[in-house]
């Protein structure tokens, strides 16, 4: 993913569009109100572990040298953000001063695959985890029996735990300065974030787009080079922006805004009851009325998404758009919205997604807008966009890294968990196989319910 530069640093060459497009007159109209975030339950539940049997999973035996190895990894998993009394240095110590290789081989295993599903999915039980939606394809990409056959066949225990780290600079940043941190919070809020990270997909791709909600600012990632940052307007304390990972499909330039019934029922439903043509002079166009108005505002200066919106389907109702009220881009802290990402910069934004990754030329992007109408520019290859919540990222100088607000409170109970016991492992070994349940033939009445 990474090239010459970390992805969230500028890249020199980054794109060029027209000036006309970036001198766009902005709109003053303010206070605009975008579709609401759709708040959905948090997950409180793990996932419960896959159980294989010994059999199944066909693991060589424990040796002695392994065993010492992932001994001496544990002891140093402190500088993973992690615990090591987590994952039973001392049962496992006795195990290989016992001498008993089937003790020895349940013991190391069991450590073995609780440390690894910690780093690769995150030690944080779900019900820390709040508001986080993202789905991470690494339990697929990375299965836990086959990484721990071949570390266990290749010698290369300590090598196979540490590459599941992520692969992210911003994450090796965090790793190098937990070793440096100067008080217990400032070290636990480095392990809150490197949390976060293995959340994630430990590779982002080679193309996606990142909003990182606590420091207000979004940005375009091409061939592992960030080509853009725009400052970033999130959701309000009491209306926050879930963290999710929706692919991208297109970007659609002059939409139009459907709006959402809490909106409807905050004003312009009365409104359109009251003064049908104010409601026409703001664009709004509806059908129906009282409880089934529905109703559409049309592509104008005065639309809520402004002069675009990026199509990122998911059950929140989250998206990137435009917005006419700029002047909240000029806020240092900027948590103003119903839960959706306004964008700054619209304009380039746009034509950015536009050229890139939809190939189209300046020209026919600054046709479209100049038309007024509804536009939609499909991508030629869908791609993510993570809504991600890091509140500590590396500095601008490149010498440490910097907390940022946590906006929506959501660090505290991600620490509190690491006093408790964290996910069990995703994989489990049972030493004997399921039984078996024989199949009874039953006799079916001749008479009863059907």
């Amino acid at each position: 993913m990474v090239k010459n530069s970390s992805p969230f640093v500028r890249h020199p060459a980054a794109l060029l569009l027209p000036l006309t497009l970036l001198a766009a007159p902005a709109l003053a109209q303010t206070n605009v109100k975008e579709d609401s975030v759709v708040l959905q339950p948090d997950k409180v539940k793990d996932d419960a572990p896959t159980i294989e049997t010994v059999a199944e999973a066909n693991l060589p035996d424990w040796s002695a040298t392994n065993a010492k190895a992932l001994l001496a990894f544990i002891k140093t998993i402190g500088d993973e953000g992690l615990f090591a009394k987590d994952y039973n240095p001392d049962g496992l110590q006795a195990a290989i001063d016992s001498g008993d290789q089937t003790r020895l081989d349940k013991v190391a295993t069991d450590s073995f695959l609780l440390l690894a599903t910690h780093l690769r999915d995150g030690r944080t039980p779900n019900v820390a985890r709040k508001q986080w939606f993202m789905t991470d394809s690494d339990t697929k990409d990375t299965p836990l029996i086959a990484l721990l056959t071949a570390a266990l066949t290749s010698g290369g225990i300590a090598p196979t735990l540490t590459a599941l780290d992520p692969i992210h600079p911003n994450f090796a940043v965090l790793k190098a300065s937990l070793k440096t941190a100067k008080t217990p919070a400032d070290a636990n809020a480095i392990r809150v974030n490197m949390e976060r990270w293995r959340w994630m997909p430990r590779s982002l791709g080679e193309r996606y787009v990142v909003s990182n909600v606590p420091e207000y600012l979004t940005r375009v990632i091409h061939g592992g080079t960030t080509i853009a940052t725009h400052k970033a307007v999130v959701g309000k304390p009491t209306t926050p922006t879930p963290q999710l990972n929706p692919m991208a499909t297109g970007i659609i330039v002059n939409p139009t805004w459907t709006l959402p019934r809490s909106i409807i029922n905050e004003g312009i439903g009365a409104t359109i009851a009251s003064n049908p043509a104010r409601a026409r002079a703001q664009g709004y166009t509806w059908t129906g009325s009282g409880k089934t108005l529905s109703v559409v505002q049309q592509p104008g200066a005065n639309n809520a998404l402004g002069v675009m919106k990026m199509e990122m389907l998911n059950p929140h109702a989250i998206y990137l758009h435009d917005t006419p009220s700029k002047g909240a881009f000029a806020a240092a802290a900027r948590a103003f919205s119903h839960g959706c990402i306004r964008t700054e910069r619209a304009l380039h934004f746009s034509g950015l997604m536009a050229v890139y990754f939809a190939g189209k030329s300046p020209e026919e992007f600054g046709a479209a807008i100049a038309s007024g109408k509804t536009t939609k520019f499909s991508f030629d290859q869908p791609f993510p966009v993570y809504v991600a919540y890091w509140t500590v990222i590396p500095n601008a100088a490149g010498t440490g890294v910097s907390k940022l607000a946590d906006i929506y409170g959501r660090d505290a109970p991600v620490v509190a968990s690491f006093a408790k016991p964290g996910r069990a492992a995703a994989v489990v070994i049972s030493p004997n196989p399921p039984a078996v349940v024989p199949t009874v033939p039953t006799t079916q009445a001749t008479t009863g319910i059907y």
